[in-house]
């Protein structure tokens, strides 16, 4: 058997391995709260949304035929899909750059992130298709620096990242790094590149290509540009190490410390002029990744940000890690199928994976539970219980809510109300949906996000409607402090317990908040905003 068919036998098996297994994951776990709330922009499609682009939610309806599968598997199976086409895809950027041999080691140690095979492999978030869109832009762009800017193929490759990149930019904003660290690397190494037209055609695709996100935006007064910036935006004037230190702990641990150590290696190896053969290769993913890791980082210094902001740029720098890799491993050279580095990776990351779908399932390890009297945990707090008890929330106040309205205590037409995006989309998902219940949000839309325009969708608030409204022991919030200026009557709550592994680990509580009051306009979840008013 030749070399090439060898690897590529060896890179479908990795690809069914790694798509079995989280294909097993997404369908055996619930959904986190962004996955739940991203279900919406497939519910409401439209050209843009308050936090991202709508690549997301075409995606979800792609992959479940328009919702009409509409469980846990199939709301992630896009990203499932996307993760085994990117697994192909960086494994054609590392032969790219070098060899079968690169490829194959870029495309285990992608296998081997946290953030690549997880957050983008399994959850369906923004970060699934623009990781896809991301590689293929990446994968253009390496084929046309190595080809050279005389070559006549290069033309066509510019261009078509021009398509694949604005369908990035469809999928999350940070993607605009795509365009700057190529320009980065025209300007720096490689000026004749800014004479050719495809580049500024490039560009002009891209954005028009991104022009349904910049109309929707202008219609909506800018509002999801300025939520970003206002995320970064550095308005602390004092240093604070110990986000830094959590901004890049997380980043160490997200992309999995074996291949932030061959990241972080590799980046040396390239000061170090150890790529000479693979300069313009090697150059265009620093100049596209190192710029996202720097900001971010800086950022962390004064406010608070988060770790898988930095993905795509770690994962542009996979290819620079495996080629660092076959160049240092005698054995490698001669075809070892996995380095021991990159063993220690994968089994670092199956440990975590394990013991983190047995304390989602089971609570093995933090499973000390609640207080029953105070609804208090008992020891810290545990994360997972984001990703579980749901489904036994819908149980317990099913009864409830059937109880109620016919009895007469409630109104028929009762809906929910929440005063954030989550849990409303967890609760609307898992309880509101299945039991036909209207979710609204009151809150200003800073909190409530999508959730602003799917509540004017949903037909607002009429005066005399009841609502119920839920919080738990996990994040509690009492409506009371919220709502008692518009509505009657709110009575309540009522507990419905939450087992994991037969320990009380959390208490839901529902109120029953009886005739609404009219509600000023100003408190309708950026009424304002949606109608166009000033």
């Amino acid at each position: 058997m030749n070399k090439a068919l060898l690897y590529k036998n060896r890179l479908w098996l990795l690809i069914f391995i790694s798509a079995i297994v989280r294909l097993l994951i997404a369908a055996l776990t619930e959904l986190g709260n962004d996955e739940v709330y991203y279900i919406n922009y497939a519910l409401y499609p439209d050209l843009s949304h308050f936090d991202h682009p709508p690549m997301t939610g075409w995606i979800i309806q792609l992959f479940s035929l328009n919702l009409l599968f509409d469980s846990e598997l199939f709301i992630r199976l896009g990203a499932v899909v996307i993760g085994s086409l990117n697994t192909w895809a960086i494994y054609l950027i590392g032969k790219t750059i070098k060899d079968e041999t690169t490829g194959w080691y870029a495309a285990l140690l992608y296998s081997a992130s946290f953030y690549t095979f997880v957050i983008s492999g399994i959850f369906m978030m923004p970060d699934a298709p623009q990781t896809f869109f991301w590689l293929l832009t990446l994968l253009l762009f390496v084929r046309a620096v190595k080809a050279g800017h005389n070559n006549p193929s290069v033309s066509g490759m510019i261009l078509m990242a021009g398509v694949t990149g604005g369908l990035a930019l469809m999928s999350k904003y940070t993607s605009i790094f795509l365009f700057t660290g190529a320009g980065l690397y025209f300007l720096i190494f490689d000026r004749q590149w800014l004479k050719k037209w495809q580049v500024y055609a490039a560009i002009l695709i891209a954005l028009l290509i991104f022009s349904p996100v910049i109309l929707w935006n202008i219609r909506y007064d800018f509002i999801s540009f300025s939520f970003h910036s206002e995320r970064v935006e550095l308005v602390k004037t004092i240093l604070r190490p110990d986000l830094f230190a959590i901004e890049l702990g997380g980043q160490i641990f997200y992309n999995n410390p074996f291949v932030f150590g061959l990241v972080l290696a590799g980046i040396i190896a390239f000061f170090r002029n150890r790529f000479g053969d693979h300069k313009p290769e090697t150059r265009i993913l620093l100049t596209i990744a190192l710029p996202v890791i720097l900001i971010f980082l800086g950022f962390s210094l004064f406010r608070r940000t988060l770790p898988h902001w930095t993905g795509p740029a770690y994962m542009t720098l996979i290819p620079l890690a495996a080629l660092y890799l076959r160049n240092i491993t005698a054995k490698g050279r001669n075809g070892e199928i996995i380095p021991p580095v990159v063993r220690g990776a994968l089994g670092f990351l199956s440990l975590v994976l394990v013991v983190a779908l047995l304390q989602i399932s089971q609570g093995w390890f933090l499973n000390k539970g609640i207080n029953p009297e105070t609804g208090k945990r008992l020891g810290i707090k545990d994360i997972t219980l984001d990703m579980y008890g749901w489904r036994q929330l819908r149980k317990g106040f099913e009864t409830t809510y059937q109880i109620d309205t016919a009895s007469g205590r409630m109104r028929k037409d009762a809906v929910i109300i929440q005063q954030r995006w989550f849990p409303a989309a967890n609760i609307d998902y898992y309880v509101a949906r299945p039991l036909e219940i209207q979710l609204l949000t009151l809150a200003d839309i800073e909190r409530t996000h999508k959730y602003a325009w799917i509540t004017q969708h949903r037909g607002s608030f009429n005066p005399g409607m009841d609502a119920y409204y839920f919080s738990s022991s996990y994040d509690f919030s009492d409506p009371n402090g919220l709502y008692k200026d518009y509505f009657v009557r709110i009575e309540g709550p009522e507990k419905i317990p939450v087992y994991r592994n037969n320990v009380l680990v959390m208490y839901h509580y529902v109120w029953r908040m009886q005739g609404l009051m009219t509600v000023p306009p100003d408190k309708l979840t950026g009424k304002d905003i949606l109608s166009g008013k000033r």
